[in-house]
């Protein structure tokens, strides 16, 4: 009888054993698969993060009532305070009034304008009412800025006006600033601050213009003479809406003609005097052919 080749030659077939040598396990499961956890999982590996027996997530358990009432009264313990604190307590009160900035006013004459009411709490002084009182009491001042510095003061920082000409009044001086203000009346002229006269040529352009707008037109120059000339222009005649004449220390004086374009005219006179540094009278009523002239 010829011998049997192949496959399991020799041996005796097992149950359940096929060709390919892959072998079941009873019970049908094959070979590789742990027993114990779900999906083949051993029954002592991790659970990945996140994962609870039986699929279910932990659930939050609200607050209690008794938490959620010590919460609330240490709230409004904290809250009361610190209202106390601000609005009560004698370490937060207006005691003084510093002030920063005067030139010709002076601090006290600040103080008393500002009205700062002292003695009750910082936080309840009121700054824009304090600020309103300064620049209606002090025309001379231009601004003001009140903060509280804690915790017992409050900051007054103060911003003068400055005469750009003065106005003769009778016996007395009044101050008008760039902007054509009107801020003070002196007893005496400031010095380096030229004074306004109007002499009118009783023409048409007077009759037309008349004293309040000739006057302006001489403020508005004041206001706009260059840097180089401060303190050396000593007089602003007017003798017409477009004769307006500088008057400046030396003998020497500028014709400027009208008050229009005056930011124009007064750069072109700043190169003109430092073309002419000698010349004794300029013109620059019409800038675009300034002329110098004298020595």
């Amino acid at each position: 009888m010829a011998g049997v080749t192949g496959p399991g030659a020799g041996t005796g077939a097992r149950p359940g054993q096929r060709g390919g040598g892959r072998t079941e396990r009873p019970g049908g499961r094959p070979p590789g698969r742990a027993e114990g956890g779900a999906g083949g999982r051993p029954s002592g590996a991790a659970r990945p993060p996140g994962e609870s027996g039986g699929g279910r997530r932990p659930r939050l358990t609200p607050p209690s009532r008794r938490t959620l009432l010590i919460v609330l009264v240490a709230l409004t313990v904290l809250l009361g305070g610190g209202t106390w604190a601000v609005y009560g307590s004698p370490w937060l009160r207006a005691r003084t009034v510093s002030v920063h900035g005067t030139g010709v006013l002076t601090p006290e004459q600040v103080r008393k304008a500002a009205a700062v009411p002292l003695g009750g709490a910082l936080v309840s002084v009121d700054t824009g009412a304090v600020r309103a009182r300064l620049l209606k009491e002090l025309p001379r001042l231009k601004d003001a800025r009140v903060h509280r510095s804690w915790p017992h003061t409050v900051s007054i920082d103060v911003t003068e006006r400055t005469p750009s000409a003065i106005l003769k009044s009778g016996a007395k001086f009044t101050e008008v600033d760039r902007d054509g203000v009107r801020f003070a009346t002196v007893d005496r002229a400031p010095g380096g601050v030229p004074l306004v006269e109007l002499t009118p040529d009783q023409t048409a352009s007077f009759r037309h213009f008349g004293t309040k707008r000739l006057l302006q037109g001489a403020i508005t120059v004041a206001g706009r003479l260059p840097d180089s000339l401060a303190g050396r222009a000593t007089a602003i005649r007017v003798r017409s809406y477009d004769a307006i004449t500088v008057e400046l220390t030396g003998g020497r004086d500028v014709m400027w003609g009208s008050a229009d374009d005056s930011a124009t005219k007064a750069a072109v006179l700043t190169a003109l005097m430092k073309a002419e540094p000698h010349a004794t009278h300029y013109d620059v009523s019409a800038p675009t052919a300034p002329a110098a002239s004298g020595s």
